[in-house]
């Protein structure tokens, strides 16, 4: 008997071409959609109606039995709660990165366990060894090892990536040659119970805004914003204050939350958005911990997820977060974003970074 396997499918290409070459393989493969998100009326919030019906389009081209599973009630309260949280706390956060561990690896990990498969498999363009050790996905284009460092090896042990040595334009190759109705179809960006919304319409449903000032470094004020949790460090875009000052653009450089201002200057390359000393906090390993409290571990860090990692020095305190010292001066280190580090091609974990201890005390790279 073939070994079972259960694949999570979005509706998307890559899951969809991972279900393939499973099946092509001669696993026991079955399709199952992932509902994650309950859309109110047919407002455009979510696409889950269209995608579910591309992944039974390409079950039935794939010759594969397909389900779909509710998984709403989960995602509100270990994802959406803490997404809730962080903006009325002022951060930014990510919640694709808690989606993966409490969601996909966790709840659609035991419900795959339960129809008697011995793996689960995603489209993810992630690898990974014998070890459960994880590894950057072969395009550096598309590498999603960020969005993965809180699993552990345990669950990475029990997971498949079938396109994560492939390029995106290998897998969309063999989509469209394989005949399957979402070859072209654009991948999902941002966060998927959005939807088609602008960002700020959105949280507005769920957070009640408290307009403030916008700020100078000089304390004049500049200009007068809609609420901090609508903003991000280093954004330009939507600040509405473009024909004041001295004709540079202006970026946001911090929050005050105390007061309820919104902390702005003009120039991109601006101090207070450059640092090198972090606080982060929920540490996470992927393997067992590669320090003890008190020492420290060279490695890379990546900030953002579409950022090229950078060598740093992570110290682990008594308190069990980390410092992180870049070697090389960061722009726009945020709050409620995830410091994922990495030796090599290997992902070993991260945290999420709480605090930035020295904005506008680093030299500005290039300066």
């Amino acid at each position: 008997m073939a070994e079972r396997i259960v694949v999570g499918m979005s509706g998307g290409v890559d899951s969809s071409v991972a279900a393939l070459l499973l099946k092509q393989q001669g696993y026991d493969v079955i399709g199952v959609f992932m509902k994650n998100w309950e859309e109110e009326g047919d407002d455009g919030v979510c696409t889950a109606e269209e995608d579910w019906n591309d992944v039974r389009e390409v079950c039935q081209t794939i010759g594969i039995p397909y389900y779909a599973v509710n998984f709403a009630k989960e995602y509100w309260d270990r994802v959406f709660s803490y997404f809730l949280d962080e903006y009325r706390a002022g951060r930014t956060p990510n919640p694709d990165v808690l989606c993966n561990r409490e969601i996909k690896f966790k709840a659609f990990l035991d419900f795959a366990m339960q129809l008697g498969a011995s793996k689960m498999a995603t489209g993810h363009f992630v690898q990974t060894n014998e070890k459960g050790e994880l590894l950057r996905g072969a395009d550096g284009n598309k590498d999603q090892s960020y969005f993965l460092y809180m699993l552990h090896d345990e669950q990475l042990k029990k997971a498949m990536f079938p396109v994560g040595h492939m390029t995106k334009a290998e897998v969309r190759a063999i989509a469209e040659a394989h005949g399957l109705i979402n070859s072209k179809k654009k991948d999902s960006t941002g966060v998927c119970f959005i939807g088609e919304r602008r960002f700020k319409t959105f949280l507005q449903e769920f957070l009640p805004a408290q307009p403030g000032d916008m700020v100078a470094p000089d304390g004049k004020v500049v200009g007068h914003h809609d609420g901090l949790m609508y903003y991000t460090l280093g954004q330009r875009r939507g600040l509405g204050i473009g024909g004041c000052g001295d004709g540079r653009s202006w970026f946001v450089i911090g929050k005050d939350l105390t007061k309820n201002q919104l902390l702005v200057a003009q120039g991109e390359d601006h101090p207070m958005l450059y640092s090198t000393l972090s606080i982060a906090g929920g540490v996470t390993w992927v393997g067992d911990a590669p320090i003890s409290v008190g020492e420290t571990l060279r490695c890379t860090c990546k900030y953002r997820y579409r950022q090229a990692d950078g060598p740093v020095e992570a110290t682990l305190q008594a308190d069990g977060k980390l410092l992180l010292r870049s070697l090389e001066p960061q722009r726009a280190v945020t709050p409620g974003q995830s410091a994922v580090l990495y030796l090599g091609e290997k992902c070993i974990g991260g945290a999420v970074v709480e605090q930035i201890l020295d904005a506008g005390k680093t030299n500005i790279p290039g300066a």
